[in-house]
């Protein structure tokens, strides 16, 4: 007697057929019980596969200005009255910039993400970052710069444009009808018409969000297909970092199978964009990070914005250690376009064991910033 095919095969295999997933499909992903985790992890890991092929594409955060914001989302460690024992530092300049986005590249990165804190830049500010796009452009001919400033004035986005960035992100981060449980100073709408204004101007929207705020499964299927609708490129997946200092900390409700069925269910509703396993990686899924890569194809090299991530020769040698490559900057990141090459192994990483669940959040103190080397 044949074996049925499983449901979430059947699932796959419906998407695969140029099909698209119902809210319903999506939220029985995440009540799936552990037992068909890895059936689940599976049959999204085909999406995957099928669009992404062997490559993981390896992305670096330089934070140009870290703290002092104005703005109160009650998980950011850079927040209004927050009291966490961040790195606080005004506008790196252009040499700075140029430096800490070399330590990435080096170590594999073909996109750098440059980050800086506040409600959105002024014109004047605009015009620094976009003097270091230039920079980094020239020392580095053919890698990819995302621009994350907050909130876009009206001919912002044209300019960063205008000087080779490549994409912009700006996360909705939580579902629109959970928005006000996290942030009061700026609201849904508000991020929306960034995302908007970034696409409208020629750029890569790059829009994702955090995982494990007090949402519920149904709101993270409602901001799962409220990304897919505005065609956003690529979906960072971040799980909360509770800092000491904010209004979530001590809030931990995840568990690492939780964060894988959170990446498939975005696999399963988005199957042809990047999906960036991103911030609080280590801390929540732990030893099942290099089981995420089969359902994700993008994560973020070495350290965060305010905290520290593993050594980025781990993550190197988790990639090779799961059989995929780190995608080069030559080579596009979408399987039907190039078939993927088979890449030299990463060197061997230390045997440091991933961030424990219960171990503080451990604040960022190298690189951007500080006179200590990145961690890349």
């Amino acid at each position: 007697m044949p074996v049925p095919t499983p449901r979430w095969h059947e699932l796959a295999d419906h998407v695969l057929a140029g099909g698209a997933v119902t809210p319903a499909d999506a939220l029985a992903v995440l009540d799936s019980p552990d037992s068909e985790l890895m059936n689940v992890v599976a049959a999204a890991s085909r999406l995957r596969f099928e669009y992404f092929g062997t490559t993981v594409k390896v992305n670096y955060l330089v934070n140009l200005k870290s703290g002092l914001c104005p703005e109160d989302c009650f998980y950011c460690s850079q927040r209004l009255n927050s009291t966490a024992g961040i790195l606080r530092y005004t506008w790196l300049n252009t040499d700075e910039a140029v430096t800490a986005a070399r330590a990435g590249i080096a170590a594999g990165a073909s996109r750098v993400c440059l980050v800086a804190s506040g409600t959105g830049p002024s014109n004047r500010e605009v015009g620094k970052v976009t003097d270091i796009i230039e920079a980094i452009k020239s020392d580095t001919p053919g890698v990819e710069v995302c621009a994350c400033l907050g909130a876009l004035k009206d001919g912002q986005a044209e300019k960063l444009c205008a000087s080779g960035a490549d994409a912009y992100n700006h996360n909705l981060n939580t579902a629109e009808s959970h928005y006000e449980d996290i942030c009061t100073t700026h609201t849904y709408a508000d991020r929306e018409h960034t995302v908007a204004q970034a696409h409208g101007a020629g750029l890569s929207a790059c829009s994702g969000f955090i995982a494990g705020m007090g949402e519920s499964r149904e709101q993270l299927v409602e901001l799962a297909f409220d990304l897919r609708a505005k065609e956003v490129d690529s979906i960072p997946v971040n799980f909360l970092l509770p800092f000491d200092g904010t209004p979530l900390e001590g809030v931990d409700t995840l568990n690492p199978r939780d964060c894988l069925r959170i990446l498939a269910m975005v696999r399963f509703v988005a199957p042809d964009t990047e999906i960036r396993v991103a911030a609080g990686r280590e801390r929540h899924l732990g030893h099942l990070q290099g089981i995420a890569l089969y359902v994700a194809n993008s994560l973020f090299l070495g350290d965060y914005l305010t905290s520290e991530g593993q050594p980025g020769a781990e993550d190197l040698q988790m990639i090779a250690d799961a059989g995929l490559e780190v995608l080069r900057m030559d080579q596009p990141d979408h399987a039907d376009e190039h078939p993927a090459e088979h890449a030299e192994p990463a060197t061997a990483a230390p045997a440091t064991a991933p961030g424990r669940r219960d171990e503080k959040v451990a604040i960022r103190t190298r690189g951007a910033g500080t006179s200590e080397p990145a961690n890349a």
